[in-house]
């Protein structure tokens, strides 16, 4: 019906007035766009526009061929750039800055929730019907995904409530920023060793070349100063993009997915402030109002949630992501010597996975790690999750409610100003 060119033109056009239209309802129920613009991709998928008109779905969003495969690569595209954004947004002075107090909580709030994870794979392998041979490396991907946080939510409900420059924002962010650094690290050594079959020493010192040659890239580009003299600043776009490329395809030859490489690329630029913040401003609109809601209105598409929405798993995922995170936090929180009350306000906001928690799980279906209906409960954890914290927080700490502004396509940095939350 549609040339090539025609379709894809129309695709993207299509999925961005949907994430337009369902994002921006989501923010007037205070709620993140990503959610808005997840659930415009399961109307125009297989789950509802599929069921009601399966032709007309099927023609728009052929499953095979050229259209699709340019479809997977634009909506790729907009995955690597939004954790490339996501690793920008992190501040890696937490790590040698925080307290004892962020510290303890920041590591009782991975061991707990992984080895929850891990141990409801193990218990009840019959569950996940996942091949023998396949539970081990599941199991450790399932402990990773319940152990990861999100912090770019977590860092926009924290400023929304006015708490980000409190002592309790300050501990959030810093764990924050190690529950990431450290899920994301396990995740990359998971997908090495089932791309590759190699040894856990082999994948450890294939990972660490990925970060040297990601240091080298971003190293010359430091060397590189002449695009700071443009006054449309279009170089230093040129220069980022193939550096968050370079590495991308790096992490794919070792087997690790190109997120990883991506994410790590946003966090070592992020560690002089005054190079991040250039970036982020000309780099964060672009990617946070385009590329990423092409990626998250993606989702909807590569599955059918009714046909595999399974309550036990859902059920059973939920439970045990919330009871890892907030039981695990919340006694790290108390050890450091916080009150109940704001330990359990600690909790609940680590517990938000948000779209990071949706970034891995698509990540792992994308190798075949996961099945649709693993897939499905994670996304649905992921949102809920947030949604939870959004919701817990105010009434914990005595505060407004979130308010729509939370989710404005703002920078971080700018948001903040000159505070630095690490210094509190």
């Amino acid at each position: 019906m549609f040339g090539l060119e025609i379709l894809i033109l129309l695709q993207i056009a299509v999925m961005l007035a949907v994430a337009l239209v369902f994002g921006g309802l989501m923010k007037r129920l205070h709620q993140p766009p990503v959610l808005g613009e997840i659930l415009g991709g399961i109307i125009l998928g297989p789950t509802i526009l599929g069921a009601v008109a399966p032709a007309m779905q099927s023609e728009l969003f052929p499953p095979f061929g050229e259209p699709s495969r340019t479809l997977h690569a634009v909506a790729y595209l907009g995955l690597i750039s939004f954790v490339f954004i996501a690793g920008l947004e992190l501040d890696l002075t937490c790590m040698r800055r925080r307290s004892r107090s962020t510290l303890i909580t920041s590591v009782s709030s991975v061991i707990l929730p992984f080895a929850l994870g891990y141990a409801m794979v193990v218990l009840m392998p019959q569950l996940w019907s996942i091949p023998v041979e396949d539970q081990g490396i599941f199991a450790l991907f399932m402990g990773t995904a319940l152990s990861i946080s999100a912090l770019p939510v977590i860092a926009r409900i924290l400023m929304d409530l006015d708490l980000l420059k409190t002592e309790l924002g300050g501990i959030i962010m810093g764990a924050a920023t190690i529950n990431d650094i450290v899920g994301w690290s396990i995740f990359a050594l998971i997908l090495s060793s089932m791309k590759t079959n190699n040894s856990l020493g082999l994948n450890l010192g294939l990972t660490a070349g990925v970060l040297v040659v990601t240091i080298g890239i971003l190293y010359l580009i430091e060397k590189n100063r002449a695009w700071q003299k443009s006054p449309l600043g279009g170089g230093i776009i040129d220069l980022i993009a193939f550096s968050m490329l370079a590495a991308s395809i790096a992490s794919e030859f070792v087997g690790a997915h190109g997120i990883f490489a991506a994410f790590l690329a946003g966090v070592i630029l992020s560690l002089r402030r005054s190079r991040r913040d250039l970036i982020l401003k000309k780099a964060y609109l672009p990617v946070m109002i385009i590329l990423a809601p092409i990626y998250f209105v993606s989702i909807g598409l590569k599955t059918n949630f009714a046909t595999n929405f399974d309550l036990a798993i859902v059920l059973l995922v939920f439970s045990v992501a919330c009871i890892g995170k907030i039981l695990g936090t919340g006694l790290g929180a108390v050890i450091g010597g916080m009150t109940e009350r704001k330990a359990l306000a600690v909790g609940f906001g680590l517990n938000a996975r948000g779209a990071m928690g949706i970034v891995l799980a698509t990540a792992a279906l994308d190798y075949g790690l996961i099945e649709g209906h693993i897939f499905v409960a994670l996304v649905i954890m992921a949102l809920t999750t947030t949604m939870i914290c959004g919701l817990a927080l105010p009434r914990l700490m005595n505060t407004r409610p979130l308010s729509r502004k939370a989710w404005e396509p703002i920078p971080l940095h700018e948001q903040i100003g000159s505070y630095n939350y690490c210094e509190n």
